[in-house]
């Protein structure tokens, strides 16, 4: 679609809008408020209609809106963790800046309500007559475009219907549809909305009926009988005189004096309507709809750091991810196509919400180095253990410092996982990684390897550079003499003593 078009298209929409009445909807007695009609603008118009709903739709709609997104190239492996992100790229650019007008969030923001209000959301294209890519997206109202269906094609392009009821007609590519299956309509989406309209009215007439009560009542209500007929000076008289003394909120509740007159109770109390206990079953019926627990709209009876972590999780994973899956899923197999051969490869995907479970994270950091503490304290090499367990390298750098020779400088990469592992497991990977020097003590041992009896090494590759192979130290003279080295290195037990 070309600049101009989508610019009529809207600018149409906006001059005109203001010109069109807003049809109103009867509410007299009997009728409903919102499930006498059930199109896509009633849908959306329900936002308003209780607090509930309008908690739940805006909280998903930012939900989905804050999360920052990312366009990869993807790898011949087809892992994800060998992608190579793409950080310049026209795609990237549009879903950075969706239009001149609207950042990402705003965007996201406004489609979003779209689809959780009447289970489709649409995204118009726009073009330029000198480039083929797409230059521009828009949030359409649902209830403003239609697609055309073909009995071979299944769909041959869409329609858009403007305010002052002219009808555009849009390409294939220039509309993109996400929507919630309608298993009775393979064209237009499923709206959880549909599923509560006659709740919404009821909330609707409570909230309505309280108010009433309070303002418009003339409380006690009933009826009067007089034993005479009155006169019209008579009659207008006594209503003048009941209004003034007993409508209203502040006048609630007086003692009714009459004259010539019997009243007749006939009103049901408030109390006995349960209009709190009905309003709780409309919010229920509300979150039911849209599968959602208190915790996710702030209602929470008791709150700690656990269960608020544990809520913010549950939200992210059950609610924030499956909508992101169908956006992403319109990105790469409807957006991305549009930009040819350009973007051949490249996929889009979005920064996980969910956020780290620390518990889970420390358990399996624990069971790990436990596990590597064991196999390495049986005589197997770190080296291979490490990775075995999925715990990276760490090679430990053995020097002379001032706190000793036995002192231990760890590279800067590699000293938070030390720390991390020694904090959880104590001293066990530490000892079961020392070897010790153990020299044949007797007349025909030299001295070299007498100072060096009894020394510890961190790990067996340090060792190993004294005793090759584990046996024969290689500062040992002996051999000037005729004596083979008797000296060896072994691993160190548990408490210090070599085995």
């Amino acid at each position: 679609m070309a600049r101009t078009l989508l610019g009529a298209l809207l600018n149409r929409a906006a001059t005109t809008v203001t010109q069109i009445p807003v049809p109103l909807v009867s509410r007299t007695a009997g009728s409903g408020i919102l499930s006498q009609r059930r199109d896509a603008e009633t849908q959306m118009r329900a936002m308003t209609a209780t607090g509930t709903l309008f908690a739940i739709v805006d909280r998903l709609a930012n939900a989905v809106s804050l999360v920052d997104w990312k366009l990869y190239r993807s790898a011949p492996s087809g892992l994800k963790e060998d992608r190579v992100e793409v950080t310049k790229h026209a795609a990237l650019d549009l879903w950075n800046r969706p239009n001149a007008f609207m950042p990402r969030q705003e965007f996201t923001e406004t489609f979003q309500q779209h689809y959780d209000l009447t289970g489709e959301a649409w995204w118009v294209i726009a073009y330029s007559g000198r480039a083929s890519i797409p230059l521009e997206m828009w949030p359409v109202r649902p209830d403003r475009i239609s697609p055309v269906a073909d009995s071979s094609k299944f769909l041959t392009g869409y329609v858009y219907t403007s305010p002052d009821g002219e009808r555009i007609p849009l390409e294939l590519n220039e509309v993109i549809q996400l929507r919630r299956p309608n298993p009775l309509d393979p064209y237009r989406g499923l709206s959880p909305v549909l599923s509560i309209l006659p709740d919404l009215d009821t909330s609707r007439y409570a909230a309505e009926w309280s108010r009433a009560f309070f303002l418009n009542d003339a409380a006690p209500g009933g009826i009067i009988e007089v034993p005479n007929t009155l006169s019209d000076a008579e009659f207008d008289e006594l209503r003048d005189r009941w209004n003034e003394q007993h409508r209203g909120v502040s006048n609630a509740h007086k003692v009714a004096i009459l004259e010539h007159g019997t009243w007749k109770d006939r009103t049901i109390k408030q109390r006995d309507m349960q209009f709190v206990e009905l309003r709780g079953a409309t919010r229920d019926a509300i979150r039911e709809a849209y599968g959602i627990p208190k915790f996710a709209v702030g209602d929470l009876d008791d709150v700690n750091r656990a269960t608020a972590e544990a809520a913010k999780a549950w939200f992210a994973e059950q609610l924030t991810l499956p909508r992101l899956e169908r956006i992403k899923g319109a990105l790469n197999n409807e957006l991305l196509p549009l930009f040819g051969t350009t973007a051949k490869g490249l996929e889009f995907d979005y920064c996980d919400p969910v956020p780290p479970d620390t518990t889970v994270e420390a358990e399996q950091l624990t069971a790990r180095a436990n596990a590597a503490a064991a196999l390495i304290a049986v005589g197997l090499a770190a080296d291979d253990v490490l990775p075995a367990v999925g715990l990276p390298e760490m090679r430990y750098i053995g020097q002379s410092t001032p706190a000793g020779p036995d002192s231990l400088t760890l590279a800067p990469a590699e000293a938070s996982w030390h720390d991390a592992v020694a904090s959880l497991v104590g001293t066990e990977i530490e000892a079961a990684q020392r070897w010790v020097a153990v020299a044949h003590d007797d007349d025909n041992t030299c001295q070299p390897c007498r100072d060096n009896n009894g020394r510890t090494y961190k790990n067996r590759q340090q060792a190993y550079e004294d005793y090759p192979g584990g046996h024969g130290y290689v500062n040992c003279v002996g051999a000037k003499y005729g004596n083979e080295c008797r000296c060896k290195v072994v691993k160190r037990g548990r408490k210090g003593e070599g085995q």
